[in-house]
């Protein structure tokens, strides 16, 4: 590239790359830590959560400095490779109902605060399961 500096930036622990019809062997093959260019590639980390930070959300630290030991692998897992929450760090529910009741209380009364409704929110690893939670809501 003639001694152009590329900047790129995410967690490439979530960011795969897309191989159309690709297998997961494909995918690995793809990734930067196959590519020639490794040897050039300096990692700089960004180790000061900004929000936390400025906002004093002592919550949103425990859990972003949760999620980071998750992606590095450092927290305790059972025998299924499953990681081990503590109940400090989450509240583990029965039900969809029951998960929708913790995060969303009196929903009814405050469905139309915007700021009430910009705190909450219920992660999900596909859109298919967010559109069912939606829709529940």
């Amino acid at each position: 590239m003639g001694g152009v500096v590329v900047l790129l930036a995410g967690d490439f622990r979530q960011t795969l790359p897309v191989i159309k019809r690709g297998t997961a062997t494909d995918e690995i093959n793809a990734c930067l830590k196959a590519s020639y260019l490794r040897t050039k590639v300096e990692k700089l980390y960004l180790i000061t959560n900004m929000q936390v930070q400025l906002f004093s959300y002592v919550e949103s630290g425990a859990c972003a400095q949760k999620l980071l030991e998750i992606g590095e692998g450092y927290l305790d897992t059972d025998q299924e490779g499953m990681v081990l929450f503590t109940h400090q760090f989450c509240h583990v529910v029965e039900s969809e109902d029951e998960l929708i009741d913790q995060v969303f209380p009196n929903m009814q009364q405050h469905i139309l605060e915007e700021k009430w409704l910009c705190e909450r929110t219920l992660p999900a690893p596909k859109n298919e399961t967010v559109a069912k939670v939606n829709k529940k809501i």
